[in-house]
């Protein structure tokens, strides 16, 4: 969902700050020792073996920091703060729910809604009050300092990692394994790639090889998204629209998951359509947009501009994120 968060953290807003830092450094790290020496014995033979004891029993599974989690039988509090797309995707409610000081995920509303809130870093004293049974954690980053320590003397707490959390497939897969809902993972993503397949079809034949650039504003600042995470990944991805001029010049080292752009350089995008996910919308973003360097790009005189709310599910990632993306190009770009 990288490049380094320290680099970015006083250069954008708190949603900013937020995004960027759970989509460019995912991943947890944690340890939690079996109860027996027997368990740790079985534990070494990895977590591929240990996930596949029976639903209705507990089990033993290594996280990717390579702790021992003990993996209750049932849960049913679970706190897997910014994780919740899989949650929803696999029918599980969290008991509490990602935030910022500006906003939740509106966009899984519909299945969150009424669940409590909780601040994105995960105060210890908060995560205790809601009284998990098990705890999953995206990032390694986000349990550093003893965190990790402080979370499993409240429940068994697992870590996904960078390497699986970056690709929202696997980390659905990963999430349920551990809840017993595999089934479920897997026909979610069976259904998606189903849905993404039918609308590339439909996309392709009506722009052909035209090109679309993904804008967010925010703070009268613009970033590219990249082909890489959130609504790149789809577009670029899963739908096969192609990404235009200042996505692709951009050298592979120097990528962030948002690419800031100054609106002068906008003067030279060569895309044929933008979406533009618009956080400044009611907030001093009419300047921009009415300025002549932004009118004066061709896919705006051209009218080619669709705009996603801030609240869209245009910076996220997962299942249910990117349906709501599919559904929202296939809605802009097939007439």
């Amino acid at each position: 969902m990288i490049r380094s968060f320290q680099e970015r953290r006083n250069k954008f807003g708190l949603l900013f700050i937020v995004l960027l830092a759970l989509t460019m450094i995912l991943g947890a790290c944690g340890s939690k020792a079996a109860d027996t020496q027997s368990s740790a014995n079985k534990a070494e033979q990895g977590s591929a073996s240990e996930g596949n004891t029976a639903g209705s029993k507990e089990k033993l599974m290594t996280d990717a920091m390579g702790h021992k989690v003990t993996i209750p039988a049932n849960p049913q509090k679970v706190l897997a703060s910014y994780l919740e797309d899989h949650l929803a995707a696999i029918g599980v409610k969290p008991v509490a729910q990602w935030s910022v000081a500006n906003g939740i995920q509106e966009y899984l509303q519909t299945s969150l809604n009424g669940i409590p809130t909780i601040s994105y870093d995960l105060p210890p004293e908060a995560v205790l009050s809601l009284s998990p049974d098990l705890i999953i954690i995206g990032s390694e980053s986000q349990v550093q300092k003893g965190l990790y320590d402080q979370y499993n003397k409240i429940a068994p707490t697992y870590v996904l990692g960078d390497a699986v959390n970056k690709d929202w497939r696997q980390a659905l897969l990963k999430i349920g394994e551990i809840l017993n809902k595999s089934e479920e993972a897997k026909k979610a993503i069976s259904d998606y790639d189903a849905k993404a397949k039918e609308a590339k079809e439909k996309i392709s034949s009506a722009i052909g090889t035209k090109t679309a650039a993904i804008l967010w504003l925010t703070q009268k600042n613009f970033y590219l998204v990249d082909q890489t995470v959130s609504s790149g990944s789809v577009l670029y991805g899963d739908l096969g629209i192609q990404p235009p001029n200042l996505v692709t010049d951009i050298p592979e080292k120097d990528r962030a998951s948002w690419n800031p752009v100054t609106l002068e350089k906008l003067a030279d995008l060569k895309a044929d359509y933008i979406f533009l996910v618009n956080s400044d919308k009611g907030q001093g973003a009419d300047d921009t947009l009415n300025s002549p360097i932004w009118k004066g790009i061709p896919a705006v005189k051209a009218g080619h501009v669709f705009e996603m709310s801030r609240t869209s599910s245009w910076l996220y990632s997962g299942v249910v994120a990117n349906q709501l993306t599919i559904d929202d190009a296939v809605k802009s770009l097939v007439k």
